[in-house]
């Protein structure tokens, strides 16, 4: 099954387009040791409403080497059902993009992987056969410096229209993974929206960024697109049990984005 049929299904399953962000922070936790009981329980409480998982390693890498094993000991636990997309944003070059490929698909067993296109499509390619995986290239991404390339015209198109081509060149290679793009909901305006084709969309911006999920209804896209919350589930609101944190989220994602 390729990745997002997988996606899909547990979409459809579920009735929910939300991936649940896995930032992890030791200093409004309770320290690093704290972590792995934090995430059990965020997990534990959030699958049935969650299309995805997204741990980002920039939480995990800066508990030095403890944060990498409470990650990996955290991804052997994971539910089965649901999707692991690991948001890195890896970019190098030839062998190195190999082993960050290796890394992530075969020692972790991840689904997905967030890169950087910007170094071009030859170092994409390391990840492109892998049968069942996925990787989301930054395409438009929700901070205001997405204007300052992502959103600039080069000739008659936009910037992240040239990351698009390595979407669609993919598609046209029958490569094995599934390739699709990081699309801020906070800069996802008609004229970005309107140039992006229907390829899988990994959607973070909503909640603490305050992207506007109207953005992304009736736009008839049938793509398997998930859309992030990180700190809305994991650290506001802490009133409110992390499940019905993610419930209410999946719940206003389904009103204004419904599955297709």
């Amino acid at each position: 099954m390729r990745y997002a049929e997988k996606l899909a299904q547990r979409i459809n399953a579920t009735g929910s387009r939300l991936c649940v962000g896995l930032d992890p922070r030791p200093d409004d936790s309770g320290g690093i040791e704290a972590i792995p009981d934090l995430l059990k329980k965020v997990i534990d409480e959030t699958w049935e409403h969650a299309a995805a998982f997204k741990p980002n390693m920039a939480y995990f890498e800066a508990m030095g080497l403890r944060g990498l094993e409470i990650l990996e000991e955290m991804l052997g636990n994971m539910p089965k059902e649901v999707p692991i997309i690991l948001d890195a944003k890896r970019s190098d070059i030839g062998e190195t993009q190999k082993y960050y490929a290796r890394s992530y698909f075969e020692n972790w067993n991840v689904d997905a992987v967030t890169l950087n296109p910007f170094l071009g499509y030859d170092t994409m390619e390391p990840f492109l056969d892998w049968e069942g995986k996925a990787i989301y290239i930054l395409a438009v991404t929700s901070n205001p410096g997405s204007a300052d390339f992502q959103r600039q015209m080069v000739g008659d198109r936009y910037v992240f229209e040239l990351v698009q081509d390595i979407c669609k060149r993919a598609k046209a290679e029958q490569r094995k993974t599934d390739v699709g793009m990081v699309v801020g909901l906070t800069n996802a305006s008609e004229d970005v929206l309107s140039r992006i084709e229907d390829f899988p969309l990994l959607i973070p911006g909503l909640g603490a960024q305050g992207g506007d999920l109207e953005n992304m209804a009736g736009k008839g896209r049938t793509a398997p697109d998930t859309i992030n919350v990180s700190r809305g589930i994991m650290y506001k609101e802490m009133e409110k049990s992390y499940g019905q944190k993610a419930k209410e989220w999946a719940e206003k994602i389904a009103a204004a984005y419904p599955p297709a």
